[in-house]
């Protein structure tokens, strides 16, 4: 999956971008989008390799991508963003970074410290952005609806979608919530609509409120996670052995980085099922709802289509019998078959034909 950072001018966003892949920042280079990939923090991958000592141990991913700062105030700014907005299109998950700090050597985009209006002013450019790609697209169908031709029906119902998109745009509402069929949707794909992107909002604070909860009240997000960028920098380049010290002088329990891309993760509407054995510990991601046997597609699609069934234990029960042999002594490993929906943190040994 892929995580676009985006933001105005002076948020943070690439302070945070750094401090969760671990890459630099070059203040000098030519701002254009990097990316960073990431493993997703999973403590019952530890546990599992305690029991196995596999040789190998494979934690799920998330692709960051760092889009530029645009100012929105000017024609340059603007068109900036009009050319970034392909890169933005093919992210899973749109992560808007908001300024909540004061510093007085970072001026402040617009004269002003206020990361709800800083999220509204890019939750506009992201509805300008899906506006102008429907009526254009509307303009064109129009016209081409005055000539009979062999896609008159589909182009029809096209056009009759694109209507419904743009009178929830106008209103300000994301394409996520008018297209409410998975055909609707289909039929829409290729145009990228960021407003059918879920978003994830980071609320970047001062030092001082780094272990502070601050939350805000903002319409079509996932969730909002407050961090200090700066801090979440600082951290990112300790070495682990002096991290907790800092930590504790700080009073934070663990750095912001972990519960940033779990809930990344989360966002995106994925969960792990995970897998072991002594050549392998490994976190599978899987959209949530997703059935055994597409879980099994996950691992190779030969598995999926020889499925036979899914021998299944909750991790949970799998800790509190201490391992697999206790786990079935106890009855909690189950038969499960294609239909099953798999639940987050479900190890599966899939059997199948070959």
């Amino acid at each position: 999956m892929k995580a676009a950072f985006i933001g105005l001018p002076q948020s943070g966003k690439s302070t945070v971008f750094s401090a969760v892949t671990g890459l630099t920042v070059d203040p000098f280079a030519q701002p254009e989008p990097r990316s960073g990939v990431v493993h997703v923090p999973d403590p019952r991958l530890a546990y599992l390799t305690k029991l196995y000592n596999p040789k190998k141990v494979v934690e799920a991913t998330i692709e960051f991508i760092d889009v530029p700062g645009c100012s929105l105030d000017d024609a340059n700014g603007q068109e900036s963003w009009r050319r970034l907005l392909p890169v933005v299109r093919q992210a899973d998950l749109l992560v808007v970074v908001v300024r909540a700090f004061e510093n007085a050597s970072v001026p402040a985009y617009r004269n002003r410290i206020d990361a709800e209006a800083d999220f509204s002013a890019m939750w506009d450019e992201i509805i300008f952005a899906d506006l102008d790609t429907v009526t254009t697209r509307i303009e064109r169908l129009g016209k081409a609806l005055k000539k009979p031709t062999k896609t008159h029906d589909q182009e029809k119902r096209e056009h009759a979608l694109l209507i419904k998109c743009l009178e929830a745009l106008e209103s300000g509402r994301p394409l996520a919530d008018a297209l409410s069929s998975e055909d609707d949707r289909r039929q829409l794909s290729s145009f990228g609509f960021l407003t059918e992107i879920p978003v994830l909002c980071v609320v970047n604070v001062s030092d001082d409120q780094a272990d502070a909860n601050v939350s805000l009240d903002l319409p079509h997000v996932e969730t909002c996670v407050s961090l200090s960028a700066s801090i979440e920098a600082e951290i990112a380049l300790l070495d682990e052995s002096d991290r907790a010290a800092f930590l504790e002088d700080l009073g934070i329990d663990a750095p912001a980085r972990d519960r940033l891309i779990r809930e990344c993760y989360r966002a995106c509407g994925l969960i792990s099922f995970l897998t072991m054995g002594a050549d392998e510990v490994r976190a599978w991601p899987v959209k949530y709802g997703s059935s055994a046997v597409q879980a099994a597609g996950k691992i190779h699609t030969d598995i999926a289509r020889g499925f036979i069934r899914a021998e299944t234990v909750a991790y949970d029960d799998l800790v509190s019998c201490k391992d697999m042999k206790g786990a079935k002594a106890a009855g909690k490993v189950r038969k499960e078959g294609k239909s099953y929906l798999v639940a987050d943190g479900d190890i599966l040994n899939i059997l199948a034909s070959t």
